[in-house]
């Protein structure tokens, strides 16, 4: 029977280097990001109505987001990142779950759900485990910083956005630490794939 496993962890954890691990190993990938990109794409209805919402400058001149705009909007005000969730929160959830229907089909030993926001989304209770990529906060601090060219404030800021990750460990069924390097990470993602059925 397949199994869905959940993956995700905190902001700049390194959760993609699982997810890339874990597809070349042969599992299937639902990313919620890249779902959300499509849904948010160009001209979709869920992009329409963010721009109604909080106006056209949230538009670039081809009609998609401008998220850099957005993001320093909404990650320094909860009640417009409460508002921008309400607005996306349906399109996605329905998009995810149509592609979790798709990778069912081909009958794998496990499909990967991929999603940053698993906890908060609610999207635990229909996995049957939950994995959590961790790395110490010092170190998320600085990629963070250096992957979203942000100040120590502002990546500071994104981090507080999210559950924290000792609460996500704290409910996960296994916690990955990625705060090393990549062989170790490794190791530990295939060590604990063998235990998949």
């Amino acid at each position: 029977m397949t199994q869905l496993i959940g993956l995700t962890g905190g902001i700049a954890t390194g959760k993609s280097t699982v997810s890339n691990i874990l597809a070349q190993a042969g599992l299937p990938i639902v990313d919620a990001d890249k779902i959300a990109w499509k849904v948010e794409g160009p001209g979709m209805p869920t992009t329409q109505a963010i721009a109604a919402h909080f106006g056209p400058q949230v538009l670039l001149a081809d009609g998609s987001l401008n998220r850099p705009w957005l993001g320093h909007l909404v990650f320094n005000d909860a009640t417009k990142l409460a508002e921008l969730n309400a607005i996306t929160r349906m399109p996605i959830q329905q998009a995810i779950l149509t592609a979790i229907v798709a990778a069912g089909k081909k009958a794998p030993r496990a499909i990967i759900l991929d999603v940053p926001l698993l906890f908060e989304g609610g999207w635990d209770h229909i996995c049957d485990q939950v994995i959590v990529v961790s790395a110490p906060p010092a170190v998320v601090l600085q990629r963070l910083m250096a992957r979203n060219h942000l100040d120590e404030a502002a990546a500071q800021a994104r981090i507080d956005s999210q559950l924290p990750l000792t609460t996500k460990a704290q409910r996960a069924d296994v916690v990955i630490d990625n705060g090393q390097n990549v062989d170790k990470t490794r190791t530990a993602v295939l060590k604990w794939l063998k235990t998949i059925n």
